[in-house]
Protein backbone atom coordinates (compact mmCIF):
# COMPACT_ATOMS: atom_id res chain seq x y z
CA UNK A 1 0.00 0.00 0.00
CA UNK A 2 1.48 3.48 -0.99
CA UNK A 3 2.15 6.38 0.27
CA UNK A 4 1.02 8.52 -2.28
CA UNK A 5 -1.94 10.50 -0.44
CA UNK A 6 -1.08 12.58 2.85
CA UNK A 7 -3.75 12.30 5.48
CA UNK A 8 -5.79 15.34 6.34
CA UNK A 9 -3.53 17.83 7.81
CA UNK A 10 -5.53 18.27 10.80
CA UNK A 11 -5.58 15.19 11.59
CA UNK A 12 -1.90 14.25 11.26
CA UNK A 13 -1.27 17.02 13.31
CA UNK A 14 -3.61 15.89 16.03
CA UNK A 15 -2.17 12.44 15.81
CA UNK A 16 1.47 13.71 16.12
CA UNK A 17 0.43 16.36 19.02
CA UNK A 18 -0.86 12.78 20.84
CA UNK A 19 2.29 11.02 20.17
CA UNK A 20 4.57 14.21 21.72
CA UNK A 21 2.22 14.32 24.49
CA UNK A 22 2.57 10.49 25.35
CA UNK A 23 5.87 10.58 24.92
CA UNK A 24 6.70 13.47 26.93
CA UNK A 25 4.67 11.96 30.02
CA UNK A 26 7.21 9.06 30.04
CA UNK A 27 9.80 11.62 29.78
CA UNK A 28 11.49 9.53 26.62
CA UNK A 29 13.21 11.88 24.06
CA UNK A 30 12.07 11.17 20.26
CA UNK A 31 15.41 8.95 20.33
CA UNK A 32 14.32 6.86 23.00
CA UNK A 33 11.03 5.86 21.90
CA UNK A 34 12.14 5.41 18.13
CA UNK A 35 15.06 3.07 20.12
CA UNK A 36 11.64 1.39 22.00
CA UNK A 37 10.14 1.19 18.15
CA UNK A 38 13.24 -0.34 16.61
CA UNK A 39 12.47 2.63 13.99
CA UNK A 40 14.30 5.42 12.74
CA UNK A 41 14.34 8.64 14.92
CA UNK A 42 13.11 10.59 11.58
CA UNK A 43 10.00 8.41 11.82
CA UNK A 44 9.11 9.96 15.33
CA UNK A 45 9.85 13.50 14.41
CA UNK A 46 7.78 13.18 11.02
CA UNK A 47 5.08 11.54 12.67
CA UNK A 48 5.24 14.39 15.55
CA UNK A 49 5.60 16.99 13.34
CA UNK A 50 2.32 15.77 10.93
CA UNK A 51 4.60 15.94 8.34
CA UNK A 52 4.90 12.06 8.10
CA UNK A 53 1.85 9.72 6.61
CA UNK A 54 0.48 7.71 9.28
CA UNK A 55 1.53 4.16 8.47
CA UNK A 56 0.26 1.27 10.93
CA UNK A 57 3.38 -0.97 11.31
CA UNK A 58 5.07 2.27 13.42
CA UNK A 59 1.86 3.66 15.02
CA UNK A 60 1.28 0.04 16.59
CA UNK A 61 5.09 0.01 17.76
CA UNK A 62 4.74 2.99 19.22
CA UNK A 63 1.48 2.40 21.26
CA UNK A 64 3.13 -0.68 22.42
CA UNK A 65 6.44 1.54 23.21
CA UNK A 66 3.53 3.95 25.33
CA UNK A 67 1.30 1.45 26.44
CA UNK A 68 -1.70 2.66 24.70
CA UNK A 69 -3.96 0.97 22.14
CA UNK A 70 -3.94 2.05 18.53
CA UNK A 71 -7.89 3.98 19.33
CA UNK A 72 -6.01 6.24 21.99
CA UNK A 73 -3.81 7.90 18.69
CA UNK A 74 -6.61 7.82 16.49
CA UNK A 75 -9.99 9.13 18.33
CA UNK A 76 -10.46 12.82 18.78
CA UNK A 77 -13.31 12.00 21.15
CA UNK A 78 -13.11 10.20 24.69
CA UNK A 79 -16.87 9.43 24.95
CA UNK A 80 -17.49 5.93 26.70
CA UNK A 81 -20.66 5.24 25.71
CA UNK A 82 -21.39 3.39 22.24
CA UNK A 83 -20.37 4.06 18.71
CA UNK A 84 -23.67 4.55 16.82
CA UNK A 85 -22.59 4.74 13.14
CA UNK A 86 -26.24 5.96 11.05
CA UNK A 87 -26.65 5.87 7.14
CA UNK A 88 -25.46 9.34 5.95
CA UNK A 89 -21.98 8.82 8.68
CA UNK A 90 -21.32 5.51 6.61
CA UNK A 91 -20.56 7.65 3.52
CA UNK A 92 -17.16 7.09 2.83
CA UNK A 93 -14.17 9.56 4.47
CA UNK A 94 -10.90 9.61 4.53
CA UNK A 95 -9.97 8.97 7.97
CA UNK A 96 -6.40 7.68 7.28
CA UNK A 97 -4.31 7.35 4.34
CA UNK A 98 -1.74 4.21 3.43
CA UNK A 99 -1.68 2.66 6.72
CA UNK A 100 0.78 0.03 5.07
CA UNK A 101 3.80 1.78 3.84
CA UNK A 102 3.49 -0.49 0.50
CA UNK A 103 2.30 -0.04 -3.20
CA UNK A 104 -0.91 -1.53 -3.36
CA UNK A 105 -2.96 1.07 -3.82
CA UNK A 106 -3.92 4.37 -2.19
CA UNK A 107 -6.22 3.74 0.58
CA UNK A 108 -9.39 5.47 2.16
CA UNK A 109 -10.78 4.88 5.75
CA UNK A 110 -13.63 4.98 8.04
CA UNK A 111 -13.31 4.47 11.50
CA UNK A 112 -16.62 2.59 12.78
CA UNK A 113 -15.33 2.98 16.12
CA UNK A 114 -13.69 6.54 16.62
CA UNK A 115 -14.93 8.36 19.48
CA UNK A 116 -14.89 4.89 21.72
CA UNK A 117 -11.47 4.74 23.70
CA UNK A 118 -9.48 1.71 25.54
CA UNK A 119 -11.12 -0.47 22.91
CA UNK A 120 -9.75 -3.64 21.95
CA UNK A 121 -10.67 -3.90 17.70
CA UNK A 122 -10.25 -1.21 15.03
CA UNK A 123 -12.95 -1.57 12.92
CA UNK A 124 -12.69 -0.09 9.57
CA UNK A 125 -14.59 0.30 5.76
CA UNK A 126 -11.51 1.03 3.45
CA UNK A 127 -11.81 1.35 -0.12
CA UNK A 128 -8.93 0.29 -2.30
CA UNK A 129 -7.83 2.94 -5.79
CA UNK A 130 -5.18 1.60 -7.66
CA UNK A 131 -2.03 3.04 -8.16
CA UNK A 132 -0.93 1.38 -10.96
CA UNK A 133 2.44 0.53 -9.00
CA UNK A 134 3.21 -3.61 -9.21
CA UNK A 135 6.63 -3.75 -6.40
CA UNK A 136 5.25 -4.87 -3.72
CA UNK A 137 6.43 -4.70 -0.28
CA UNK A 138 4.91 -7.13 2.49
CA UNK A 139 4.85 -5.64 6.17
CA UNK A 140 4.08 -7.09 9.54
CA UNK A 141 2.93 -5.73 12.93
CA UNK A 142 2.11 -7.38 15.65
CA UNK A 143 -2.00 -7.94 16.36
CA UNK A 144 -4.44 -9.90 14.02
CA UNK A 145 -7.29 -9.14 11.18
CA UNK A 146 -10.28 -9.51 9.48
CA UNK A 147 -11.46 -8.65 6.25
CA UNK A 148 -14.65 -9.03 4.38
CA UNK A 149 -15.40 -8.18 1.05
CA UNK A 150 -17.80 -6.05 -0.07
CA UNK A 151 -17.23 -4.54 -3.52
CA UNK A 152 -14.81 -5.90 -6.06
CA UNK A 153 -11.83 -7.97 -5.41
CA UNK A 154 -9.45 -7.61 -2.72
CA UNK A 155 -5.95 -9.07 -3.14
CA UNK A 156 -3.66 -10.39 -0.31
CA UNK A 157 -0.19 -11.13 -0.13
CA UNK A 158 0.84 -13.01 2.66
CA UNK A 159 3.79 -14.89 3.86
CA UNK A 160 7.35 -15.17 3.07
CA UNK A 161 5.87 -17.67 -0.18
CA UNK A 162 3.79 -14.49 -1.42
CA UNK A 163 0.79 -16.84 -1.23
CA UNK A 164 -1.62 -14.92 -2.69
CA UNK A 165 -5.59 -14.67 -1.21
CA UNK A 166 -8.20 -13.13 -3.71
CA UNK A 167 -11.28 -11.73 -1.41
CA UNK A 168 -14.58 -11.51 -3.23
CA UNK A 169 -17.79 -9.57 -2.11
CA UNK A 170 -18.91 -11.95 0.78
CA UNK A 171 -15.62 -13.26 1.02
CA UNK A 172 -13.50 -13.14 4.48
CA UNK A 173 -10.18 -14.36 6.03
CA UNK A 174 -8.28 -14.07 9.21
CA UNK A 175 -4.66 -13.96 10.01
CA UNK A 176 -1.56 -13.04 12.19
CA UNK A 177 -0.57 -9.80 10.85
CA UNK A 178 2.65 -10.34 12.57
CA UNK A 179 3.35 -12.10 9.02
CA UNK A 180 4.71 -9.64 6.74
CA UNK A 181 1.89 -9.13 4.45
CA UNK A 182 -0.04 -6.65 1.48
CA UNK A 183 -4.10 -6.04 1.52
CA UNK A 184 -4.11 -4.41 -2.21
CA UNK A 185 -6.16 -3.87 -5.40
CA UNK A 186 -6.63 -6.91 -7.67
CA UNK A 187 -5.85 -6.66 -11.13
CA UNK A 188 -5.55 -2.52 -11.06
CA UNK A 189 -9.38 -2.73 -9.97
CA UNK A 190 -11.28 -0.43 -7.42
CA UNK A 191 -12.27 -2.39 -4.39
CA UNK A 192 -14.03 -2.00 -0.75
CA UNK A 193 -13.91 -4.03 2.08
CA UNK A 194 -14.49 -4.09 5.84
CA UNK A 195 -11.45 -4.55 8.37
CA UNK A 196 -11.57 -5.71 11.97
CA UNK A 197 -7.59 -4.92 13.45
CA UNK A 198 -6.84 -6.23 16.99
CA UNK A 199 -3.77 -4.49 18.08
CA UNK A 200 -2.69 -6.40 22.00
CA UNK A 201 -0.73 -3.43 24.08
Amino acid sequence: MTQDSMPNIGDANRLGKKILTLREAHHLTQQDLADRCSCDVSVIEGLEAGDLPASLAPLIKITRALGVRLGTLMDDDEDLGPVFIDGEQMEEVTRLKSLETTSGGDLSYFSLAAGRPSRHMDPFVITITPSGETDHELVGHEGEEWLYGLEGEVEIAYGKNDNIYVLHPGESIYYDSIVPHQVRAHNQQGAKFLAVVYTPI
